[in-house]
């Protein structure tokens, strides 16, 4: 077992190499041709190959010295309007020597920046643009200044689909001699969707503690509830035995170690799976919006969970006079 974090360790080196995004992979693609690159937002969702789509376009337009002529900043750490002024000023302003007559300047979580910070961008994106590009990635793209976007091509990441991420993660577990079952798969992508370096490290973390990795060790290590364990005691409310729902309850939050506003989630989830007619579904999801709220301003977990399981069994007894 290596101790590198694979999602790092198989990380895209070339543009080739990326997963899915094959619009987006094109359009880089064109960049590197023509030798010639704008600057760029790369929006979309964590874990969607944004930064790695940046360093895969510099490696390819610049070859193996791709770091000499190329910066990376997370500007959720270094945000502020003095970043601007010195160090992102100061490595705009040089110009590259080689073929490339300009220099890549990648900002991570750029949504993060202070508004001083974006307006001072602005104008060194301006002024330096023949000898800097920058390309600016964010989770939400609103949140960058409009006359940045203006300046920028955009690009817009999506979750990667189910079968992208289930090929990935299978040939890392080949790679990696780890044994996979279907239902560690469906697990990881219930806890991760279409985040493949959540994905990636929840492979790893699995495979470190059992060396098959099934829906119980990754639910375990995600600190997620079995949706089925969830499906369960959401039944038992509904069939009117709250004091066995709310066992169940105590014994996921145990085994599981989740915590209130996370198993939240989860019920919300499942009430919609539920075999309840759908005015009923409408009803209880505002009712957990309700807890949720309560538990996001500083509630007891315990008491409003088993609340919650309470309205459960108020809604299952309603249900059944109607049936």
């Amino acid at each position: 077992m290596s101790f590198e974090m694979w999602a790092e360790k198989y990380r895209p080196k070339t543009l080739d190499d990326m997963v899915d995004q094959k619009e987006i992979v094109e359009r880089l693609k064109s960049f590197v041709k023509s030798r010639n690159v704008p600057h760029c937002i790369f929006a979309g969702p964590p874990g969607t190959g944004k930064t790695t789509a940046a360093l895969c376009l510099a490696r390819d337009l610049y070859g193996d010295v791709y770091r000499e002529h190329l910066m990376e900043l997370n500007a959720s750490d270094e945000r502020g309007i003095n970043v601007v002024r010195e160090t992102v000023k100061t490595f705009a302003r040089a110009r590259s020597i080689g073929e490339i007559p300009f220099k890549i300047m990648i900002l991570d979580e750029s949504d993060n920046m202070t508004a001083d910070a974006q307006q001072a961008l602005r104008r060194t994106m301006e002024r330096y643009t023949e000898t800097c590009r920058f390309i600016l990635c964010a989770n939400y793209s609103g949140k960058i200044i409009e006359p940045i976007q203006s300046r920028c091509a955009p690009f817009r990441f999506t979750f990667l689909p189910r079968e992208e991420q289930d090929k990935y993660l299978k040939c890392i577990a080949e790679k990696e001699n780890v044994k996979l079952s279907k239902e560690g798969l469906d697990a990881i992508f219930e806890v991760c969707g279409g985040d493949l370096r959540k994905a990636i490290n929840t492979l790893q973390a699995a495979a470190s503690l059992n060396k098959l990795v099934d829906q119980k060790v990754v639910y375990s290590i995600a600190g997620r509830a079995n949706p089925a364990d969830v499906q369960k005691m959401i039944e038992t409310a509904i069939n009117g035995d709250f004091l066995e729902a709310r066992k169940q309850l105590r014994d996921m939050i145990q085994k599981y170690g989740v915590a209130g506003s996370d198993i939240i989630r989860q019920i919300h989830t499942e009430i919609f799976r539920a075999e309840i007619p759908e005015p009923w579904k409408i009803k209880l999801a505002a009712i957990v919006g309700e807890i949720d709220y309560r538990l996001v301003e500083g509630a007891d977990e315990e008491v409003q969970l088993s609340a919650l399981l309470a309205r459960l069994v108020e809604a299952g007894s309603e249900i059944g006079k109607k049936n």
